[in-house]
C-alpha cells in the first residue's frame, strides 16, 4: 500500500505544496533602491514620483520648528537642524502659500476699489495676479537653488539639490508674513518693513550658504545669494505696492489712477 503512494508524484499528495519556479524578471521599477531603502542616483528616478516621497515624511512639529528656525536669520544652523532629513514640504506649501497671498491681496484690492468707485459694475477674479505670482515665486524657489547647486558644484565644493531647495523654500517664510504688511497706506512703513523682511531672509539664505564655501574664497556666491534674495523681497513690495494704485476708466472716458486708501478714506468721511 504504501508503495503505491511513493509512485504517485509529488504534486498530486494530499497536503503537499507545488514547487514553485522563479524566474528572473526584469526590474520594471523607474528607480533602483539601494541598501536602507534609499533611492540610488538614477536619473529615471527624477520621473518616479515614489522616488520623491521620503521628502514629505515629515510631521507637524518638524515643519513648525523649521518655519521658526527661518525666523532666525544670523544663527547659520539650519542645515545642522535638517541634519539628513531635507524635506520639500516646505518648498511647496511656503511658496504656494505666497503665491495665493500675493493674488488674494491684489483681487481684494481691486474688490473694494470697484464697490468704491461705482458699485453697480460686477467685479469678476483677476487671474493675472495669480498667474503673475506663480512665475515669480516658483520661478525663483526652483532655479535660484539649482542655479547655486551647480555653481558650487563646478568651484569645487559639495553640495546638495534638495536641501537647497529645503532651505530656500523656508526661507520664503517671513515673506509671507509681510505680504500682509504692504496694505498698509504709508510709503515709508512699507520700505521700511521690506527692508528688514528682505534683509532677514537674504541673511539667512547667505549665512547658511555660509558652510558650504568654508575653506574656498566663495564670497562672491555668498553675496550673489543675499543680492537675489533682497531682490525677491523687492519685487514683492514692487507689486504689492502697486495694488493699492488701480487703473480704472471714468464716465468721461479717460484713464484714471487712484489710491485704494484714498477712496476708502472717502468712503469714512460719507459716513
Amino acid at each position: 500500500m504504501a508503495e503505491s503512494y511513493t509512485s504517485l508524484p509529488t504534486s498530486q499528495l494530499l497536503g503537499s505544496v507545488p514547487a514553485v519556479v522563479i524566474e528572473d524578471e526584469k526590474n520594471t521599477n523607474a528607480i533602483d533602491y539601494v541598501e536602507g531603502g534609499q533611492p540610488s542616483t538614477n536619473w529615471q528616478g527624477v520621473f518616479n514620483i515614489s522616488s520623491y516621497a521620503q521628502y514629505f515624511n515629515v510631521d507637524t512639529d518638524i515643519v513648525l520648528n523649521r518655519l521658526l528656525s527661518s525666523l532666525k536669520p544670523v544663527s547659520g544652523d539650519f542645515f545642522s537642524r535638517i541634519d539628513a532629513n531635507p524635506d520639500l514640504y516646505g518648498l511647496v506649501w511656503v511658496s504656494t502659500t505666497l503665491v495665493f497671498v500675493i493674488a488674494a491681496l491684489g483681487n481684494c484690492a481691486t474688490y473694494f476699489m470697484d464697490k468704491l468707485s461705482n458699485g453697480s459694475t460686477s467685479w469678476s477674479f483677476n487671474v493675472n495676479y495669480l498667474n503673475m505670482a506663480a512665475c515669480l515665486v516658483y520661478g525663483y524657489v526652483l532655479v535660484v537653488p539649482l542655479a547655486f547647486y551647480f555653481l558650487i558644484q563646478y568651484l569645487g565644493s559639495n553640495a546638495n539639490v534638495v536641501r537647497f531647495w529645503c532651505m530656500w523654500g523656508y526661507s520664503l517664510f517671513i515673506l509671507v508674513i509681510t505680504s500682509f504688511l504692504m496694505l498698509i497706506p504709508v510709503e515709508i512703513l512699507r520700505w521700511m518693513i521690506i527692508l528688514l523682511a528682505g534683509g532677514a531672509s537674504a541673511c539667512f539664505v547667505s549665512l547658511n550658504l555660509k558652510s558650504y564655501v568654508e575653506g574656498n574664497d566663495l564670497t562672491i556666491v555668498l553675496v550673489a545669494a543675499f543680492v537675489l534674495q533682497l531682490g525677491l523681497a523687492l519685487m514683492i513690495k514692487y507689486h504689492a505696492t502697486l495694488l493699492p494704485f488701480m487703473e480704472f476708466t471714468s464716465q468721461n472716458g479717460a484713464c484714471v489712477m487712484i489710491k485704494l486708501s484714498d477712496l476708502v478714506n472717502a468712503a469714512q468721511r460719507k459716513r
